[in-house]
């Protein structure tokens, strides 16, 4: 099965959508499955992770609706409280989901760049794993280290890095020190990397294919094929490429590998890391 590890669904709201700027005015409008299923099918994409865009409760059960309603919906990433003195009890209600896969925290627009190593996030996030939930690593790389404490800290829990940690693919910063980091929080087996956000990382109007090869290179050596997965991050790459193009940069990274390498990092990786329920796939709806 072919899945698309990383999406988004929102009906627009500019209080609760007011990261959507001007310069990304194209976003401004809702995006739901009936708009996702031709990409997906034109694609030959399977399902796909629907993850938070927002941080409130109200998110995680909008998507939940969603997926009970579209059986493309593989899986839910969702938000909650994980400072909250009711966490427990939150996690107990929430692991009814069927769907519910994982969690994240929008730690990228956090003020503290230790913000995910903080002792109450950190305890937090240690409640996730006995229900079986994954945590998804949303930050830049000046956040990097913070990360590298969180995941160090508690080996049992399964963790995805979304976007390559956000690297400056259009100015080209810090890419060696982004790399040693990326290097280093690879050593830890319980951490995964998404293949997705790339090409709004980029120029979104002049970017070239070959402005990835070596982002891409230092994660592939890092994490192997085992632990990386495709995401289209639609509609955000709407900015800067269509469906197809964000695609055809993995597929064409990796042209040479093996096909089981390629069904890893497009659905079985995915697939291994959600606990996807595999039989759920595939009624094109």
């Amino acid at each position: 099965m072919r899945i698309d590890a990383h999406q988004h669904f929102w009906n627009y709201d500019p209080a609760r959508h007011a990261w959507i700027t001007e310069e990304m005015s194209l976003l401004k409008r809702d995006f739901l499955p009936a708009d996702l299923t031709p990409e997906l099918n034109a694609n030959g994409i399977d399902a796909s992770v629907a993850v938070q865009a927002e941080q409130s409760e109200e998110e995680t059960r909008f998507l939940l609706r969603l997926a009970e309603e579209s059986s493309r919906i593989a899986g839910v990433v969702g938000w909650v409280d994980l400072r909250s003195a009711e966490l427990e009890k939150q996690l107990e209600m929430f692991s009814r989901e069927k769907k519910l896969r994982g969690f994240r925290h929008i730690a990228q627009s956090e003020p503290d760049d230790r913000f995910l190593a903080g002792e109450s996030f950190v305890r937090g996030v240690s409640n996730l794993a006995p229900f079986g939930f994954t945590y998804d690593i949303l930050i830049y790389p000046r956040q990097l280290a913070a990360a590298r404490k969180l995941v160090e800290r508690l080996p049992e829990q399964r963790f995805v890095i979304d976007h390559l940690a956000k690297p400056d693919v259009k100015n080209g910063a810090n890419k060696k020190e982004w790399a040693a980091q990326m290097r280093a929080i690879a050593q830890n087996k319980n951490v995964y990397c998404k293949l997705s956000g790339l090409v709004t990382e980029a120029n979104w109007i002049s970017w070239k294919k070959d402005n990835f090869t070596e982002y891409l290179g230092t994660v592939f050596e890092a994490f192997g094929t085992e632990r990386l997965m495709f995401g289209s991050d639609w509609p955000v790459c709407l900015l800067a490429a269509n469906y197809v193009q964000v695609k055809q940069i993995v597929e064409e990274f990796v042209a040479e590998r093996a096909e089981a390498e390629k069904e890893k990092i497009f659905g079985g990786n995915a697939i291994r890391f959600y606990n996807l329920p595999v039989s759920a796939y595939g009624s094109a709806d």
